[in-house]
This record gives structure tokens, sequence and C-alpha cells, in this order.
């Protein structure tokens, strides 16, 4: 087998707390195949975000990459190479779609120059070869007059035309490897369904990877291979879409899937998982989950009983002998 186009290994990215450093990703280890597409599923604060950035080498101060962390993109890793390598990288051979379209696009360049900029950085093209494939590009993700909406500025745009915008410039030079961070979360269901048909399409014509950081396990159903569930800046469990959906092992990743509404579903109320995501600066003890697992609070309550039930004996035991 050949190696993976991406090996993410013992990851750790701290930021400063209360009492030092803290690890908001801490050992995330797993791969991204040639031509795969893995999704990155767990809720808000797990760390999904922080590695997504870690990859680019993004991950602004007070953010810090630990010493030990090993990302490797095309047998390289990345930890080893300099700033203008990085930079011929990104867009070019990796692309990312930012989770905030509103911050990620420069307000003073009209978004068509924004696209057509990837094109004339790292192909040396022509302003006006590079307007038009930026233009064509903006057709292809959905935007309607795209030769007009290409001469606006980002804020005369919508939300969802600003993430298509964003898609755009990502898959302008058709990368070896997308991340894609919520994609389509500002998009309405009917372009949200053409946006996947265009990723689906752009990996099968191309071989293009993509590491798709979404919460919606119905969009990682439909778009990805396997999928790799993250809860507190860890993995808990990685498994192919079909084995997970049926199979699940870890409590939460059943929790998550126990949460989705089905088409169908009779119940009066969906499922929750109590509790929220611990700060970083107090992951628990062993399993960062314990605390909110259903089968936690049953081993706890148990754990109670039976030393309740020494209690009970010990203090027996002593009358007795009294």
């Amino acid at each position: 087998m050949t190696a993976p186009l991406l090996q993410i290994d013992a990851l750790r990215v701290s930021f400063p707390g209360p009492t030092g450093r803290v690890p908001a990703v801490d050992g995330v280890t797993f791969d991204v195949r040639a031509g795969e597409v893995v999704g990155l599923v767990g809720e808000s604060g797990c760390g999904k975000s922080v590695t997504a950035l870690s990859i680019l080498d993004l991950v602004g101060e007070p953010g810090r990459i630990e010493t030990g962390s090993r990302i490797l993109f095309e047998g390289t890793d990345l930890r080893t190479i300099d700033a203008r390598a990085m930079r011929a990288l990104r867009g070019r051979r990796i692309a990312m779609v930012f989770q905030e379209p509103a911050t990620a696009l420069n307000p003073v360049m009209t978004v068509g120059d924004q696209v057509a900029e990837v094109a004339v950085i790292h192909e040396r093209v022509s302003w006006r070869a590079a307007r038009a494939r930026a233009v064509a590009m903006l057709e292809r993700v959905g935007i309607p007059a795209a030769a007009e909406r290409a001469r606006q500025y980002p804020h005369e745009l919508s939300g969802g035309m600003k993430q298509r915008v964003m898609i755009a410039m990502a898959l302008l030079l058709s990368p070896a490897l997308l991340i894609a961070d919520e994609p389509t979360t500002a998009l309405d269901v009917t372009i949200q369904a053409q946006i996947l048909e265009l990723l689906r399409e752009q990996a099968a014509a191309t071989g293009m990877s993509v590491l798709l950081i979404t919460h919606d396990l119905g969009v990682v159903a439909e778009l990805c291979q396997r999928v790799v569930v993250m809860y507190a800046g860890q993995v808990v469990e990685t498994a192919d879409v079909a084995t997970l959906y049926t199979d699940a092992r870890h409590p939460y990743t059943r929790g998550l899937l126990g949460a989705m509404p089905r088409l169908g579903d009779t119940r009066e109320r969906l499922a929750v998982i109590p509790g929220t995501v611990p700060s970083p600066a107090e992951w628990p003890v062993g399993c960062r989950f314990h605390d909110r697992c259903i089968m936690g609070a049953v081993i706890n309550l148990i754990n109670k009983r039976l030393i309740d039930f020494e209690q009970i004996n010990r203090e027996a035991t002593q009358i007795a002998e009294g």
C-alpha cells in the first residue's frame, strides 16, 4: 500500500492557561489517503479547527505546536519546512475553506480578484486570464451572475455567497488536499447539495482528498468514506462510515448518532448528551468523556452503592464485636 497523502502523528497544540500551558489538541493521530474524503466530527471545543489550522501552520500566538508533533504531507514533515516553502504549499497543494468567510475575505479587494490572486501567485498567469478562471469557478459553485458578482466587495454579498467565494478560491487550482471547515454551514439546503456534489465531482475527477470538518452527520454519511471522531482534544474513534453508523463503539460516538433527527422518527424529544465539553485546563483524568457518559454514571452509582455497603458492613462488624 502507498503511504497516506496526509499523516498526523501525536499532534499536540497548547495555549496559555491559568497554571501554565494547556493542550487544546492532545496527541491526535490520523491519516487521509489519496482521493479519500475523511470526516472530522465532534462538538465545538473538541479541537477540530485547531487541528486543521495546524496542518498549514496557521496556529497563531499564543498557540504553539509542541515538539514531537509530526504532520507529513506527501512524505514531507511540514514541521521541518521553512516559511517560504509553506507559503508555496498553501492554496496550491493544500487549500482550506475557513469557517468564517466574513473574516477570511479581504474587505478592500473585489471577490473576483481574491479568487484570481491564487492563480496569479502560484501559476504566474496574467490577471486577465486569472479573472476569467475566477468567474468560471464562481459559476461552478453556484453564484448567479458571476461576472457581475466578481466585481463586488465582500460586504456586498450575503453570508452564503461569501462562503461560496471561499470554496471557489480553494478549488481554483485543484489542490491535492482540501481542508473544509464547516463549508456548508451558511448555505441553504439547495446550495448545500450543489456544493457537496461539486466536492464529490472534484475529488473523483482530480483525485483530490478532502478533510471535512462538520457537525452534520448527514453530510458525513453522504460524502465521506471514513470518520474521525474527536472529543476533548483527542481522537476517540476512527472507522469507515458504514461501520460507524451501524456499530459505533465509543459512548460519545453513540451519543452523537443518537442525537441525530431521522425521517419518520416518532420520538417526542431528541436524545441529548448531558453537560458540555470541559475546558482544556480542566480535562478529566482517565477517559475524558466519563463524567458525561451514561455508562460512566451507572458505574459511578454502582461504585457508590458498593462503598455504602462496605461502610454498613464495617459498622455492623464493629457493633457485633462491640
